[in-house]
């Protein structure tokens, strides 16, 4: 079982101790700010959650909430002055949007130095060139749990399901940086079973419950489940009513993965649960992308 919480914990100590660093060296404490359009529950425990992270390893945070009536334009005046403070060293504007709000311009109007998501096209493009830059949290996030549990990258054969630009496509571009031999599944795949059983290092981001089943894994292979998926009482089968059973009686619904975690697991030689995987890697790797990104503008070796 690979525990991200754990992992995560780790992050943040050694996070903490170079936060630290800078403000000895340049007299300036990282800060992150954050934008919050709208009222989305979700969005707002995101939100609260990355603070707490920076309250945890010392960097500065602000939040600015925003009306879900907001236009394109006045949210990109409110990127602007963030781009020009000083102070500010990286900016996250949650998503989802509301509808007339211009994704893409958003996204595309925070400065790449500042970018701690990782998704300005700028940053995409200095990942595909191999070059240095802030990357997608999650994406760097599995990176560094393959690394710190020693899993041999080089050479294996990997099989992503999922081509997001938040998860698939990055992941796919790390691994192939890191020298895997990589093949992307998708809802057009014609024989997704063929491709998953073929991996070494199996990366699932599908945002289906329950996808891979134990049939589409190989005997010992790595198991990263990125997948997300609140099933409530009403949605779940015997089989899973029965093994998340103080979930549904404490919260009426639980949380799985887009792996058959219990088809899954004894065949994997690592695994990812869902809950207390991949999750909290992003708010770690979100942290170490800030503190990147203020030892960039300060001038400070990486």
């Amino acid at each position: 079982m690979i525990s991200g919480p754990e992992i995560a914990r780790d992050i943040k100590s050694e996070v903490k101790q170079e936060v630290e660093e800078v403000v000895r060296l340049k007299g300036v404490r990282p800060g992150l700010t954050v934008i919050l359009v709208g009222n989305d529950p979700a969005s707002k425990v995101y939100v609260r959650n990355k603070q707490l992270g920076c309250d945890e390893v010392g960097m500065k945070s602000e939040a600015i909430r925003l009306p879900d009536t907001i236009s394109t334009e006045d949210l990109l005046k409110e990127i602007d002055k963030l781009n020009y403070d000083m102070h500010v060293h990286g900016i996250l504007v949650q998503l989802p949007l509301p509808g007339q709000v211009d994704k893409n311009k958003v996204l595309e109007s925070i400065f790449p130095e500042k970018d701690v998501d990782g998704f300005h096209p700028m940053s995409m493009g200095r990942l595909v060139a191999q070059e240095e830059c802030l990357v997608p949290a999650t994406p760097s996030g599995i990176i560094e749990m393959l690394k710190r549990k020693n899993i041999d990258i080089l050479g294996k054969e990997v099989t992503i399901v999922g081509r997001s630009v938040i998860v698939g496509k990055p992941i796919a571009l790390l691994l192939i940086n890191e020298s895997a031999t990589v093949t992307i599944c998708h809802t057009k795949t014609k024989d997704m079973a063929m491709h998953t059983r073929n991996a070494d290092i199996l990366v699932v981001s599908a945002g289906r419950p329950n996808l891979i089943g134990g049939e589409m894994v190989s005997e010992g292979a790595v198991v990263i489940d990125v997948g997300i998926n609140r099933i409530p009482r009403e949605e779940a089968d015997e089989r899973l009513l029965k093994w998340r059973k103080d979930d549904f009686d404490k919260k009426g619904a639980t949380l799985i993965g887009d792996v058959d975690f219990q088809e899954v697991e004894p065949k994997a030689s690592y695994i990812t649960p869902v809950p207390g995987g991949v999750g909290p890697m992003t708010i770690a790797m979100l942290l170490k992308n800030t503190l990147k990104a203020a030892r960039m503008q300060l001038g400070l070796n990486l």
